[in-house]
C-alpha cells in the first residue's frame, strides 16, 4: 500500500538544539498513526516540521507522493491540516464560529461558504444555531468540535492532531475521540496524532512510535502498546508510569538518552 505520508531521516533544530534525530514514519493512506512520548520527547515538533512550522530542518518529506521544501503552498494545506492541542487558544476569540469556519473557505476561493459551513458543523455534531456564536459561548468540547470542523472544511485526506483531547474533561474526551474515528472512517482520513496517553493512541491508532529525546526508541502496533509488550526500556518506563502514581515505579525512573 502506498503511503499518504513518507518521513525519513528527519531532524530539526531550534537555535542550537537538536530536537529531532533521523525520524522516521511512514503512513499509509487511511491509516493512524501515533507517536508517544514525555513533554519534550518531540513528538509535537514533527507534526510542526510537517506543516511548515519549524524552519530549521533537514530530510526528506512526502505527503501524497509529493516531496515537501521549505514552503508549503495551498495545494498542501488542501490535503493536510492540523488540530491544535488547545482549542480556545486556537480560535479567535473575538470571531463568531461563522467567520472562523468561512475564513478558510475564502483564502482558498472555494465558494458556497454557506452551504460548507452547515456542512463542516453537522460532520462534527453541531447544528446551525452554533455558527454565531463566539467561542467563549461554548463548552471546551464544543470549541474542539469547531477546530475539527475548521479542518474539515478544506477536505482535507489528512489530520494532525496533536493531544487534540488533553485539555478536555474525561467525559468529552470519548466523545470527541469516537468523533475522530468515525469521521476517519466515513471519510477515509488519513491521521498522526500525538498525545502523551498510551491508551488513547492505543485505541485510536494501528501503529505506535515511541519517542524520547528527539529519537524514535521503539515501534509497536497498538496491541502490542495496550498489553505492555515493549522492549526497550524507556518504553516500559513509559507504560509502567501510565499506570498511575506509584513511588517505587518513580523511584526506579532512569532519564534514558
Amino acid at each position: 500500500m502506498n503511503a499518504m505520508i513518507d518521513i525519513s531521516k528527519l531532524n530539526a533544530w531550534f537555535d542550537d538544539n537538536h530536537v529531532l534525530k533521523d525520524v522516521d514514519i511512514s503512513v499509509p493512506a487511511n491509516g493512524s498513526f501515533g507517536l508517544v512520548g514525555e513533554s519534550g520527547s518531540g513528538k509535537s515538533t514533527v507534526l510542526r516540521t510537517v506543516t511548515g512550522l519549524v524552519d530549521d530542518w533537514e530530510g526528506n518529506i512526502l505527503v501524497n507522493n509529493k516531496e515537501l521544501t521549505g514552503t508549503r503552498d495551498k495545494a498542501f494545506y488542501r490535503l493536510a491540516q492540523m488540530v491544535f492541542q488547545d482549542p480556545f487558544g486556537s480560535l479567535h476569540p473575538r470571531h463568531t464560529i461563522d467567520r472562523i469556519l468561512t475564513e478558510p473557505v475564502n483564502i482558498h476561493g472555494l465558494g458556497n461558504s454557506d452551504a460548507r459551513v452547515v456542512e463542516a458543523l453537522n460532520q462534527v455534531g453541531l447544528d446551525n444555531s452554533f455558527r454565531f456564536r463566539y467561542p467563549h459561548q461554548l463548552s471546551g468540547g464544543q470549541r474542539q468540535r469547531v477546530a475539527i470542523a475548521r479542518a474539515l472544511i478544506l477536505e482535507p485526506k489528512i489530520l494532525l492532531l496533536d493531544e487534540p483531547t488533553s485539555a478536555l474533561d474525561v467525559s468529552i474526551q470519548a466523545e470527541v475521540l469516537n468523533l475522530l474515528t468515525r469521521l476517519r472512517h466515513d471519510l477515509g482520513l488519513t491521521y498522526i496524532m500525538v498525545s502523551h496517553d498510551l491508551a488513547v493512541v492505543a485505541h485510536m491508532c494501528d501503529d505506535i512510535a515511541i519517542m524520547n529525546h528527539g529519537r524514535i526508541v521503539e515501534r509497536a502496533t497498538a496491541t502490542q502498546l495496550a498489553e505492555g509488550k515493549l522492549d526497550h526500556p524507556y518504553s516500559q518506563q513509559l507504560y509502567k508510569a501510565a499506570a498511575g502514581y506509584d513511588r517505587a515505579v518513580v523511584d526506579s525512573f532512569v532519564d534514558w538518552d
